[in-house]
């Protein structure tokens, strides 16, 4: 496996950057499919118990569209309330922690049942911006960001992690705001000139463009019919649908 990794070499685009700062779910880890399911579960009953007035808007929420448009890369609280607006519900804030609870008890449920790995791609491009002095960091509105890290075995990979837990306890703004990937800059000791950020969620992606970073890179795990355009809209320079595409190989050292 070392020797496979050590002909990897970052291609042209990330070759003069001195960090780049990686969202976690869907971009680390596979899981983002474990945050939709849970997300599904918890809306789906909501929208049985509390249906919208328009027949149109009560049906199931959609784990591809609906998960990227409203909940993907925010934190629990902003994505409850903003798939149950999109549905045209006005709900208490009771309401949305009541949703937010009973996803999160989800996910951890399915999270501690069957784990998640890293994307293999990933892992290679990790290891190819660590052999060429490129700084790398996590940032993530997950609390759960540094056990997935961990039961992924990539957790060593990082120099700095800043999830959600941190970001409560500073009080940084959620995604599109760039304050979660400009605070792993900082402690990188990075201006955001000097750094990528990676994303797979439309508000990510739209919070490095915010941020002023030299380059976002969206990664398109879905790719749907949309979705390579939608990340563009919103602020991606270049979309891959694996990062292991942003290696060259064959170049033995």
């Amino acid at each position: 496996m070392k020797a496979a990794r050590s002909r990897d070499v970052l291609a042209p685009v990330l070759r003069d950057l001195d960090a780049v700062v990686f969202d976690t779910d869907g971009v680390i880890t596979d899981s983002a499919r474990v945050h939709a399911a849970a997300w599904k579960t918890a809306f789906d009953t909501f929208l049985a118990e509390h249906p919208p007035k328009d027949p149109a808007q009560r049906r199931p929420f959609d784990s591809g569209d609906d998960y990227l448009r409203h909940v993907d890369g925010k934190s629990r609280l902003d994505g409850a309330a903003a798939f149950l607006a999109s549905r045209g519900l006005d709900p208490t804030a009771a309401d949305v922690r009541a949703v937010a609870a009973d996803k999160e008890s989800l996910f951890v449920e399915r999270l501690r049942e069957h784990g998640v790995d890293a994307y293999p791609g990933t892992v290679r491009l990790l290891y190819a911006l660590r052999s060429a002095g490129v700084s790398v960091a996590a940032a993530s509105a997950s609390r759960h960001a540094r056990e997935l890290l961990t039961g992924a075995g990539v957790s060593n990979l990082f120099e700095v992690l800043v999830d959600g837990g941190e970001a409560a306890r500073l009080g940084l703004a959620g995604k599109p705001r760039p304050d979660l990937f400009l605070e792993a800059a900082r402690r990188l000791g990075v201006p955001p000139a000097r750094a990528a950020v990676v994303e797979d969620a439309l508000a990510g992606v739209e919070a490095g463009r915010r941020g002023g970073f030299a380059l976002v890179v969206g990664v398109d795990r879905a790719a749907g019919p949309d979705t390579r355009p939608r990340l563009l809209r919103h602020g991606a320079d270049i979309v891959v649908p694996d990062l292991g595409e942003l290696l060259d190989e064959g170049v033995r050292r």
